[in-house]
């Protein structure tokens, strides 16, 4: 005998919905990866399409073409390695700075990692200052 599970019932706001037909008609999303993103099915997501958007009514046929979802996936794929890159850079020079730190520590002697905290400056305590000058 199979058991049955039951899909857990999911209610989505009203913005929710109008923000997934937003993202369908700016063509950043097919119904079908709406539909994997947010799990749901993607007659719902047709609904909705129906429902709140401007210009794709009831009984219009859209037709996507593969050459659009190949598309975005390379454009997609293009902002990975873009991120990518960007994160290597950054990596690099932070890795860069820490070498700096140690080699300037090492040179003059000094802790520039160690904390201050019972030296701080007459600006930045302004209480201090009041009782000095005797306010």
């Amino acid at each position: 005998m199979k058991k049955t599970t039951l899909r857990p019932q999911r209610i989505f706001s009203e913005d929710l919905r109008k923000q997934i037909v937003l993202e369908y008609e700016s063509g950043r999303f097919s119904v079908l990866e709406l539909a994997k993103l947010h799990g749901t099915f993607t007659r719902t997501i047709y609904r909705w399409i129906y429902r709140y958007s401007t210009y794709n009514k009831k009984n219009v046929k859209v037709v996507e073409s593969n050459d659009s979802s190949e598309m975005k996936l390379r454009e997609l794929h293009a902002r990975i390695l873009q991120l990518e890159a960007a994160l290597g850079r950054s990596q690099l020079e932070i890795e860069f700075k820490s070498k700096m730190i140690e080699l300037a520590e090492k040179e003059l002697g000094v802790d520039f990692k160690k904390k201050f905290a019972d030296s701080s400056s007459k600006a930045s305590n302004p209480s201090q200052e009041n009782k000095e000058s005797g306010k």
